[in-house]
């Protein structure tokens, strides 16, 4: 057979299995990823060697390292994949009613409200899709996109740059201060740390968590603490109690409703900040399933939690916003 027709064979499927292989430095890791056995993922990538004629992969080291013509060749077919990928992504969903399956990921912040209606409207406007949901931190939901384990996920933004995923920035969730309402010191000396009331934190795994420590160490501010959890609805009981205070979140303090009236809260002192609430996405995801999450969802939270938190904390107007 002739070289040039020999080039017939060359397969989607053995290029996405390169890439993956670049990544892993393992046959063991690129077959537990995508369920294939480590002997098929070895065919495909010496048959991929073949077809070219060259070596990919130094096969004598371990982890498996890249020649100089493998690197060449992983940089030449980044962008060309990507592009497959996502006229693969936009021609299967076709229309919207037409698309078949979606994996949403999502933090806690939403699954009151926000979530269920998206599932339903959703459910309504896609009758042919298969749905799968998942709840988990900021953190688990990043990496499940870079795993492709997700197609899109609402999540807080990471201060680091997401180079290889998609994100689009949906609300600005300033940080407030939450104290008992009986508490008697004044707030600056509770925050900075002038009385016997403890700082109740949130887990330091949380992106959250690292964000207020950033802004207290910028502060110069060390706040003894006796408590942490990865649960706000846990943090507002105690807070209620009169066992401490914390930091949070207008968002996160809504859906604390039943502790309300037993809480105070305050605009952040000092210099304010927040964090950024965005639907991040894999660069292969349709696009027009991503606008109509984004659409759908930003019209939930202006009606669920936004316009409602106006009207009752009006001083929140100007920093408890979405983001055009």
């Amino acid at each position: 057979m002739s070289r040039q027709s020999s080039r017939k064979d060359l397969s989607l499927k053995s290029l996405e299995l390169f890439q993956i292989a670049a990544e892993k430095g393992s046959l063991q890791a690129v077959a537990e990823k995508t369920g294939l056995s480590v002997s098929t993922v070895s065919h495909h990538l010496r048959g991929l060697e073949d077809h070219l004629g060259v070596e990919l992969f130094n096969h004598a080291r371990r982890p498996m390292v890249l020649t100089p013509k493998g690197r060449a060749f992983l940089r030449d077919i980044g962008d060309p994949l990507l592009a497959i990928r996502k006229a693969e992504a936009e021609a299967s969903a076709g229309s919207i009613a037409e698309a078949s399956y979606l994996r949403l990921g999502t933090i806690q912040d939403f699954d009151s409200d926000i979530v269920p209606e998206l599932a339903v409207f959703l459910s309504a406007n896609m009758p042919r899709c298969d749905f799968m949901y998942h709840t988990d931190t900021s953190h688990e939901i990043i990496e499940m996109l870079r795993n492709r384990q997700l197609d899109m996920g609402i999540t807080t933004s990471p201060p680091e740059h997401l180079r290889d995923l998609n994100d689009r920035p949906l609300m600005r969730d300033p940080f407030v201060v939450v104290l008992p309402l009986e508490a008697e010191a004044s707030l600056s000396d509770i925050v900075e740390g002038r009385t016997k009331l403890p700082f109740l934190r949130f887990s330091s795994s949380l992106i959250i968590a690292r964000q207020i420590d950033s802004q207290l160490r910028r502060m110069g501010i060390s706040t003894p603490h006796r408590f942490e959890c990865t649960n706000n609805l846990t943090l507002m009981a105690l807070v209620a109690a009169g066992a401490g205070w914390t930091i949070t979140t207008p968002l996160l303090f809504s859906r604390a409703r039943r502790f309300q009236p037993k809480l105070r809260m305050y605009r952040f002192p000092g210099k304010s900040f927040s964090r950024t609430l965005a639907i991040v996405s894999t660069p292969d995801c349709s696009r027009s399933l991503l606008d109509l999450v984004d659409s759908k969802t930003r019209a939930l939270i202006s009606k669920h939690v936004i316009k409602p938190f106006h009207q009752h904390t009006p001083w929140l107007a100007d920093s408890f916003t979405l983001i055009d």
